[in-house]
């Protein structure tokens, strides 16, 4: 199965740090009472971009902006972005004032506006108050803190980073990622905000392939609650500052640092799942010979996202029925009489039916705050992982009370 990156990439992590030629910054403008809400992050120069976003319909005017801007050229220099308000559901005014906050920031850092991302998360259907807007972007600066990893949070319980580095052609590369999201996760893509950002120089237009489908196998691959947000995006950022030879598809380090990207996207994907809205296990299914890439991914999905499964695992209750139930709903290709189950490597299921587990030794396995479910199809050999947790009390309470 896939590894994590602490199996495969060891010794490449490195405390967190931005790569070559970034600055960034996070303030409390006053959105919100007592946190950072307005941060930002900046290239030295222009640097090749890419970005992936929420397929809700209503889609919020900051995730359209950035998109379209991405779109022009591929290209970024600086992200701004706010927690608080989504300015979602906000009309022309909130289309406006996101080009507002895109202009602002290209003036103070006088750069062109069409090189500015704006990312927002929050309440939806507020107007975004342009006065405090405003006054966080005046008071910004050009830093190496990590305030902008706090000031995009809203329900999450701490910063989710990781930075990675290896070497490309003989010269030491970063990657380093940066995330937000607890609640409304169910990708493609989730209530998140996903920055990465790397002094890699990468071929241009490679960037976009790189990340839409490394993003298919990682934040697109866990569930918190079933929902999809309308403001969500992840936005890469490539300055070519670390001077190494140019990546191209057919470069020698190539794989390598595909993987590693992999691995950053992965580990941040698992860190919004395992902090779920009063999430107190992270679940992670592994799906093993399915018939196709496809139906592995999906069936693992379906698991983690399986509201029977998720308040069996808080209950700590090994209801395997309730994993078949999952398995079942879906339209992929499984061998019914020969699919086999295992919870954290305790057997649960073999050939469809219960394996006799001891419960003592099964309770005491749902009690770690990992829970990791495996599933062999039995019908073909492609394999495929996703990230979810359980479903708690805590999770209506936090959600009962978001706007209030």
């Amino acid at each position: 199965m896939q590894t994590s990156l602490e199996d495969k990439y060891a010794h490449q992590i490195i405390p967190f740090a931005w790569p070559k030629g970034y600055s960034s910054d996070g303030v409390h403008a006053g959105l919100r009472e007592d946190r950072n809400d307005m941060g930002w992050i900046f290239s030295e120069v222009p640097a090749q971009a890419a970005g992936t976003y929420t397929t809700n319909q209503f889609q919020a005017a900051p995730t359209k902006l950035t998109k379209n801007t991405i779109n022009q050229d591929h290209k970024l220099q600086a992200v701004i972005m706010n927690s608080a308000n989504a300015n979602s559901c906000t009309g022309k005014q909130g289309d406006e004032d996101a080009l507002a906050s895109q202009k602002l920031v290209a003036d103070k850092l006088n750069i062109d506006a069409n090189l500015v991302g704006v990312a927002s998360t929050g309440i939806i259907g507020e107007m975004l108050p342009m006065d405090i807007i405003k006054k966080g972007i005046s008071e910004l600066k050009l830093t190496d803190n990590k305030e902008v990893t706090t000031a995009i949070l809203t329900t999450d319980k701490h910063a989710k980073t990781i930075s990675v580095q290896l070497d490309i052609d003989g010269t030491p590369v970063t990657i380093s990622g940066f995330c937000k999201g607890s609640g409304m996760i169910h990708p493609k893509m989730a209530t998140m905000l996903g920055f990465v950002v790397t002094d890699a120089k990468v071929q241009d237009g490679l960037l976009q392939e790189m990340l839409s489908k490394e993003v298919d196998t990682t934040f697109n691959q866990i569930t918190v609650d079933g929902d999809t947000s309308t403001n969500d995006m992840v936005v890469t950022m490539a300055n070519g500052l670390a001077n190494n030879a140019e990546i191209t598809k057919s470069s020698s380090d190539y794989s390598n640092f595909v993987e590693a990207f992999h691995a950053v996207l992965a580990e941040l994907a698992k860190d919004i799942a395992s902090d779920g809205e009063g999430a107190t296990k992270l679940v992670e299914v592994n799906v093993k010979n399915a018939a196709n890439h496809d139906d592995a991914q999906k069936v693992s999905k379906a698991i983690v996202g399986s509201n029977l499964v998720k308040s069996a695992i808080f209950g700590e209750d090994p209801n395997w029925g309730r994993i078949v139930a999952a398995i079942g709903q879906t339209d992929a290709k499984v061998n019914i009489d020969h699919t086999s189950i295992w919870l954290n490597k305790l057997p649960l299921v073999e050939n469809s039916h219960g394996a006799g587990f001891d419960e003592a030794e099964m309770k005491k396995a749902l009690s770690s705050n990992k829970i990791t479910i495996l599933v062999d199809l039995n019908s073909g050999n492609s394999e495929g992982q996703a990230w979810g947790c359980d479903l708690t009390y805590n999770y209506v309470r936090i959600n009962a009370s978001y706007s209030s």
